[in-house]
């Protein structure tokens, strides 16, 4: 782990030099709206105090020259040679720069090293953070005057083209666009979005890390895109006017049933379900409602283990233990699956028993000693200094 400072001093350390550029940029958070990002519907995250450092200046070799000080990794890679590798963090950043280049940006040779406190694999969105830094840095080096919503639709064409993840725009755009103790209401169709309060008087959110992260996650997501398209396609021969998931109804849905194959149903099911679950979230957050916003959780949990077949053993575990307590109003896994975190809305003055009661059973469950991720809700990329 790794600060501002000690990021910068490991720059230093490195190129003999001080930096002329500092950018902090944040992982994520999301409330509810999972898998619904790339079918154009409707998401509520925000960005979070966990972050990538990025300490950055010039070299006149026409080289980027990457230290990634949290993996103790580096690389040079000429400017002349911007292809894919089989190092998935280099391939995020060399995306960004390739972004640029086919623009008509004339690239200039820079050097790098990144680290922070934002932990990898935990379901906060790293690689978002990844993306969303290098491209705020090119976009000040270059003077691209590109905006915040223009910088994340750069990072999720990168992610397509350059890395080849058919990602949703969540990630990145929390990552830019966060707001300072607000989620953010995104509609994935149009990138109008809104800052929605999600505290709720006597509770808290509490993410509880599973430490695990199981390397299904990236096929399986790429199976879901295929998935939700196919279903698109089918719902379409009768209603042209369909676009996606977003514009299908749960009676739509029902319709289709005996077309779909059942499993091509159920993603179905879940992603028409999330869009409606995440307006009746922002409803339920305005009205300070803990009982309905738990159970909204929970019914996304369930959606997201049975009809979207992205949970595992160990987070179905974790949320048995939020069910169970008495203290915990509802509690589903975030991000895209496979392992990551728990997020929970707590009682307050259960927080620290629910906490330490589910790490010691998951422990003894599994042998893996879980954490607790404290996190608050931050403005999205900003330059520290230059």
């Amino acid at each position: 782990m790794h600060s501002i400072e000690s990021v910068k001093q490991q720059f230093v350390a490195a190129f003999g030099y001080a930096p002329a550029l500092v950018i902090r940029a944040p992982g994520r958070i999301n409330i509810i709206g999972e898998h619904t990002d790339y079918n154009q519907g409707l998401v509520l995250p925000g960005a979070i105090d966990k972050a990538l450092f990025f300490a950055i200046g010039h070299n006149d070799d026409q080289v980027l020259r990457f230290r990634a000080l949290d993996i103790s990794q580096a690389q040079d890679i000429s400017l002349d040679h911007l292809v894919p590798t089989n190092e998935l963090w280099l391939d995020y950043l060399l995306g960004i720069a390739q972004q640029f280049q086919e623009e008509g940006f004339q690239l200039q040779g820079l050097d790098v090293a990144f680290g922070g406190n934002l932990p990898i694999g935990a379901g906060v969105s790293s690689s978002a953070a990844l993306e969303c830094g290098m491209a705020t840095a090119w976009n000040h080096v270059l003077q691209a005057g590109k905006s915040r919503t223009e910088l994340a639709q750069l990072a999720q064409r990168s992610s397509h083209t350059f890395v080849g993840i058919p990602c949703g725009i969540m990630d990145q755009f929390a990552s830019l666009q966060g707001v300072a103790d607000h989620a953010i209401l995104i509609d994935c169709r149009d990138l109008s979005f809104k800052a929605v309060p999600v505290s709720v008087e006597g509770c808290e959110w509490v993410l509880l890390n599973s430490k695990v992260s199981h390397q299904l996650a990236e096929s399986a997501y790429i199976d879901r895109v295929k998935e939700c398209a196919e279903a698109v396609k089918l719902v379409q021969s009768r209603y042209p006017e369909v676009e996606s998931l977003r514009d299908v109804t749960p009676g739509q849905v029902e319709e289709f049933k005996s077309e779909f194959s059942e499993v091509v149903y159920r993603r179905a099911r879940f992603v028409v379900g999330e869009n409606f679950r995440t307006m009746m979230m922002i409803k339920a957050l305005g009205e300070g409602n803990p009982e309905k916003v738990g159970q909204l959780l929970n019914m996304t949990q369930l959606g997201l283990a049975q009809d979207y077949e992205v949970s595992c053993s160990e987070i179905d575990f974790l949320f048995a233990q939020a069910y169970r307590h008495p203290g915990v109003y509802g509690s589903r896994i975030m991000g895209g699956g496979f392992g990551g975190c728990t997020l929970s809305l707590v009682q307050k003055e259960q927080r620290d028993n629910f906490v330490s009661t589910a790490l010691e059973a998951y422990h003894q469950e599994f042998g893996v000693q879980g954490e607790e991720l404290v996190v608050s809700l931050v403005d999205g990329v900003s330059i520290v200094a230059s």
